[in-house]
Parts: structure tokens; sequence; C-alpha cells
């Protein structure tokens, strides 16, 4: 794997540690800003929002863009997002600070995407895609945590301020070691990019992804109260526990990549089985410590396995002309899928059935994604030349 695919995995780094990071900085922020907890909270759905229309939105604007020029540009918007919510005097400024970093989120792994597929052998390009996601996973292992730390030692400014210079350093990285298009970029005309938007299987791809991830954020989202409600553990427990699931996010991205590589499809099918099946049985795991870690590294695993097919199979059905917009798409559909995944969680909360229902609340979202992709499997497909690996 080239250099320049970890070039792309320390811009995802930054972005996925930005895009999580005030999950553990909400006391602080609230306190500070004058704010209740639940509207700090908006902070993370106004950012999922940004990703979900930004994404597209940016991507036709800038379609005429070298990739690597664009790669730059964002990484610059990033910086400066973050410089300006280390600066936020009020919550309205933060939020719009917030929602400007987002914008950069859906285009920039989308076209990293497509630039990561074309750095590689046919055969190796889901592989590509799930290093250059690598980046996310870790900035879930450390770059939260490191935040969160951050914030607590040096208020919570100062985690923004460190993640801008994140961004400095991955700007950099990017500048010196992804390579420029090859040939003078000629960007397809506008009408043969949306035609994309018209195949059954673009909107079958995009529903598998919103659906099928949902289910992991309708029990992650309240994965602390479930490790402390249920199965009793304490500060460092649950910490560490949090962990495990970070390592299990990085295997599975890993994981994800080979078996697409086999063939996106069955990968594709596989996984969000699994997925539906892990999610399934949490509903009886949470008894005992032991048990709840073990399957904390299995959800982490199972949840990232099902990222790079679900990024390739839209890859394939776009076509070359429309890559780049459904690649971006795919990046918002991720996005919704974990604001629906949490909604749902939270209204299976509200029942009698208490925590342990979010487990089936997942299940069933997850449930409806695999169908999708079974549905998926059964209609005509496309296979074009972006992508080498087969559709089986």
């Amino acid at each position: 794997m080239p250099l320049s695919l970890l070039a792309l995995a320390a811009g995802a780094f930054g972005i996925g540690t930005t895009e999580f990071i005030i999950m553990g900085l909400l006391t602080q922020v609230s306190e500070d800003l004058h704010i209740t907890i639940p509207v700090a909270g908006t902070l993370i759905s106004g950012y999922a929002l940004g990703v979900a229309i930004g994404a597209p939105v940016l991507t036709v604007l800038t379609r005429s863009w070298p990739r690597k020029q664009l790669l730059l540009a964002l990484m610059l918007i990033f910086i400066a997002g973050n410089a300006a919510a280390a600066l936020a005097p009020t919550y309205g400024w933060l939020m719009a600070a917030r929602m400007l970093t987002s914008l950069t989120h859906g285009t920039f792994f989308g076209v990293g995407a497509v630039v990561a597929t074309g750095l590689v052998s046919a055969d190796r390009r889901a592989s590509a895609i799930a290093l250059m996601f690598s980046g996310l996973t870790l900035a879930t292992l450390l770059g939260v945590p490191a935040g969160a730390w951050i914030g607590q030692h040096f208020g919570w400014r100062s985690a923004f301020w460190a993640v801008s210079g994140v961004g400095v350093l991955a700007l950099l990285i990017l500048a010196s070691f992804v390579p420029r298009d090859r040939e003078r970029h000629q960007p397809a005309p506008l009408r043969q990019e949306l035609a994309a938007l018209a195949r059954p299987q673009v909107w079958l791809g995009l529903g598998i992804t919103v659906f099928g991830f949902a289910g992991v954020f309708a029990l992650y989202t309240y994965i602390e109260p479930l490790l402390r409600q249920v199965t009793g553990m304490g500060d460092q427990a649950v910490t560490a526990t949090l962990l495990l699931f970070g390592v299990g996010l990085a295997a599975g991205n890993l994981l994800g990549g080979r078996l697409a590589d086999r063939g996106v499809m069955r990968a594709l099918l596989q996984t969000t089985g699994a997925l539906m099946a892990v999610l399934a049985a949490g509903h009886w795991v949470f008894g005992q410590a032991s048990t709840a870690m073990v399957y904390t590294i299995v959800l982490g695993t199972v949840a990232f396995a099902t990222v790079a097919p679900m990024q390739m199979r839209v890859l394939q059905q776009a076509g070359p002309a429309g890559a780049n917009l459904v690649s971006s798409l795919n990046i918002g559909a991720f996005n919704l899928g974990n604001a629906l995944g949490a909604w749902v969680g939270g209204l299976a909360l509200s029942t009698q059935a208490g925590l342990l229902s979010v487990s089936w609340a997942g299940a069933g979202l997850t449930a409806i994604g695999l169908l999708l992709a079974v549905w998926s499997s059964r209609v005509p497909t496309l296979r074009p030349a972006l992508v080498g690996s087969d559709a089986r």
C-alpha cells in the first residue's frame, strides 16, 4: 500500500476526531456557554446534518477541481472550522463553526475513497478504502479519548486547538504524499454525473448504508449507561471497555476490506447479517463484565467490517462519471444512519422494556439493511471500469 494512502488516513483521523470529540466535552461546553446539556448535544446532530447536506452540494460545486487540490482545500476549511470553534463566544458561533467543519467530512471521505481506489491494483481497492477509513477508527480509539483528556486538564477550547493542529499536520502530509492527478482533470458533464442517481442500485446501496449502519448507533449511543446500570461497571472499567470497542473497529475495518476484495456483494451480505445477529445477542450479554467486554470487541469488529463493502457497493454502481457524487452521498448516508440509530434507540428506551431494548432496536434496523442487500443482489448491476473487484 502506497504512502499516499497513509496520508489519506491522516486526514481521516483529523476529521473523525473533530466529529466525535464533542461527546467528551458536553458538560464543559454547557457550563462555559450557559446552555443545557441537551442543547449542547445538538452540536452532534448539527454536525451530522451538515455532513448529510454539505457532502453532495460541495462535491458538485467542486467537481472540476483536481482531486489533490480539493483535498488540500478541505483540510484548510477543517483547520479554520476548528479554530473558530476554539474561539466561539456563544452557542450559535460554536454551532456555525461545527457546521462549517462538517462540510469537509462527506466530500473528503467521498473523494478520498475515489482517490484511494486509483492508487492500487483492482484486486486491492476495497482494502485501500479500508486503510483510509482506518484513520476514522484510530480517531475513535485514540483521538477522542485524547481530546477528552485535553479538555479535562486544559479546557474544552484547548481540545479544538489541538484538533486544528492535527489538521495542519494532515495538510502537510497530504501535500507531500498524495500524487497530483496524472492527467488534466476533466469532469464528466453534470448531466452524466447526476445520471448515476437514476440507477436503482445506487439508491439501494444508500439505503443499505443508512439502515444497516443505523443499528450500530441504536446500541452504541447508549453503551455507557448499559455498562454502568446493567453490568455495574465503574469509571475505569467503562473506559477500558470503550477502548476495546475501538480495537474492534480497527480489526473490523481491515477485515471488511479483505472480504470485499474477494467479492463485494457476498461481503456485504455476510457482514450485515453478522451485525444483525450480534446486535440481537446484545440483549443477553450485559449481565456480567467479562461477557460485556468480549461482546463490545465483537460488536466493534462486525460494525466496521460493513464499511468497506458498503462504500465499494455504491462506487461499483455509480459508474466513473458519478463516483465522486455517489461516494460522498454514501458518507452522508452513514451519518444519517448514526442519527437514525440514536433516535430509534431513544424511542426504545422510552418504553417499559428498559435499556436492553436498544439491542432489539439495533437488530431491527440492521435487518432492514440486510433485506435491502438481498434485494440488491437480485437486481441487475453495473460493473464499471472504476472498480475492478467483482459484484458477487
